[in-house]
């Protein structure tokens, strides 16, 4: 694996440490199930891995009753969001099992958290970074919740443009910040996966930018490297083929090895920042370089 053995819950840790990190995408991939949920934490590990994700929300919180289902969602068969959701998750208490397990394991251990009232008991896990979903880019009262945790932070900006995106840099403040780069469409098309945005945003704000990939590629990865993401976000299940709204955007554990491969390739290949001699090129420079000789 390619993180240090010191984890926030031993000693501070900063998201720039690991380039590029690769975040498993547990979320609701468990289907509510603890066991299923700690399976997924030893194929991440055994995928290669740097951290694992979850999600924690209370659907009466997150969910007014006349929400309903967006369409990927009813493609995936669900009819009734607060239903699914409530199917879907996990307690606070269960999710500590699965981040202590991660830290065994040798994995960072993460949490997306979707409401401000959630915030307080989500610092109980030993989380080494906390992160807001792309609809909560513009949700100030979860954004000042979550600064005063004092632990990185990520966000992702799906759906949102740069006047949004440097507005909630401004209310977190100086920190230890990354946002990712996202398309909120699920499945998202490989003519809309938008790498190129991973640029703009790491050249506006000056943080570190990762990509939070919702294609079903597995070069996704490597190429969002190669445009400059610093970390990358992935869902990961079982079993692809389960009923749920995003087992069908996720890779199973063998893919996902060979996205992580992939991924740590691009990253090898990218090099440095600058254009320099290098040292594999020393021998064929000095023989090939042509200059002036007496006979």
């Amino acid at each position: 694996m390619n993180h240090p053995a010191n984890h926030a819950s031993r000693v501070p840790w900063s998201i720039s440490t690991i380039d590029p990190l690769v975040i498993a995408e547990i979320g609701v991939n468990h289907d509510g199930d603890l066991a299923r949920c700690l399976e997924l934490v030893h194929a991440a590990a055994s995928s290669g891995a740097d951290a694992v994700k979850f999600q924690w929300f209370d659907p009466d919180q997150l969910l007014s009753t006349s929400s309903s289902a967006v369409a990927y969602q009813r493609d995936a068969g669900e009819s009734d969001p607060r239903a699914m959701l409530r199917r879907l998750s996990l307690s606070i208490d269960q999710l500590t099992e699965a981040a202590v397990l991660a830290d065994s394991l040798g994995l960072l251990a993460g949490v997306t958290v979707f409401t401000p009232a959630l915030v307080e008991a989500a610092e109980r896990p030993p989380w080494s970074f906390l992160k807001t979903a792309s609809p909560d880019l513009g949700n100030r009262p979860l954004l000042d919740a979550l600064r005063g945790t004092g632990r990185p932070l990520i966000l992702s900006t799906g759906g949102h443009g740069m006047p949004e995106v440097h507005r909630a840099v401004s209310w977190v403040g100086p920190r230890d910040l990354a946002l990712l780069q996202c398309v909120s469409s699920y499945p998202t098309h490989l003519d809309d996966a938008a790498l190129a945005g991973i640029q703009q945003i790491a050249g506006t704000t000056g943080l570190p930018v990762g990509y939070s990939d919702h294609t079903t590629s597995i070069q996704a990865g490597g190429l969002a490297v190669a445009a400059g993401a610093t970390i990358l976000e992935k869902h990961l299940t079982l079993d692809a083929s389960l009923p749920g709204p995003d087992h069908a955007l996720s890779l199973e554990p063998a893919a996902f090895h060979e996205y992580v491969r992939f991924a740590r390739e691009a990253r090898r290949m990218l090099g440095g920042p600058e254009k320099v001699a290098q040292a594999c090129e020393a021998e064929v420079r000095l023989a090939s370089a042509q200059s002036v000789a007496v006979r």
